[in-house]
């Protein structure tokens, strides 16, 4: 089909609630270590782990549980106790065991897009547990190609579309983050059109594209099937 687009959809804070459980989290984890260390610096000395472990973890629960660990024992100075470590990694389990909750609008938009384009998931963090997330959410018969990656750049969103033979100029991405789901599309010769979310974290800021050409952005995904319209248009 020659007119045929491909819409494809970032899952964490697009699909369904992620960021709220890692901020909750994060709560717990300063309440944890407030002993050793302030709040600000706790949080401070967190985000650096997770910036400085993104290269050696990837993006997901497995590796902020990896960063908590390594940020315990370093305001600790090392004397952090075995039972705050276990507690650690019981809030990781937490997360990985959380229900989804599909956000406002989500389900319709999908079900109304699934038969005028073809659909995709291009997500990034750990395959098992977006794996996990994909088949509670009950969506996921309406994706044709599933796309759990490292990270999200231009030369991967171009390998995607090459490996699916996909026309950039008729592709969508559409998520809640500049940084991951607009820019780098919008470098690979596609559309990105962002949904903010309530909250971002803080390594997926970036400033948006405005004015250029194939940049959208959409409160919610309710309105994602009439945007798509006018871009076909």
């Amino acid at each position: 089909m020659p007119d045929r687009w491909t819409i494809a959809f970032d899952a964490d804070d697009t699909l369904w609630h992620n960021e709220r459980f890692f901020r909750s989290t994060q709560s717990r984890f300063v309440e944890l270590l407030r002993e050793h260390a302030g709040e600000d610096h706790l949080r401070e000395r967190l985000l650096a782990a997770e910036r400085r472990n993104l290269g050696r973890y990837g993006f997901g629960v497995k590796g902020f549980v990896l960063s908590m660990i390594e940020t315990a024992i370093e305001v600790s100075d090392a004397r952090v106790p075995a039972t705050a470590i276990e507690e650690i990694m019981a809030m990781g389990r937490d997360m990985l065991a959380h229900p989804i909750e599909l956000l406002p609008g989500v389900r319709e938009a999908v079900e109304a897009l699934s038969g005028a384009a073809r659909l995709m998931l291009v997500t990034k963090g750990d395959l098992l547990d977006q794996e996990r997330k994909l088949a509670q959410s009950g969506l996921g018969d309406a994706f044709e190609a599933v796309e759990i990656v490292s990270d999200k750049t231009a030369p991967v969103y171009a390998a995607i579309f090459a490996r699916h033979a996909v026309t950039p100029a008729r592709a969508v991405m559409v998520g809640n983050s500049l940084k991951s789901d607009v820019i780098p599309v919008i470098e690979a010769g596609g559309w990105g059109i962002h949904v903010p979310f309530e909250a971002t974290w803080e390594l997926e800021h970036a400033e948006p594209p405005l004015g250029h050409p194939r940049f959208r952005r959409i409160d919610s995904l309710a309105t994602l099937p009439a945007e798509v319209a006018r871009l076909r248009a």
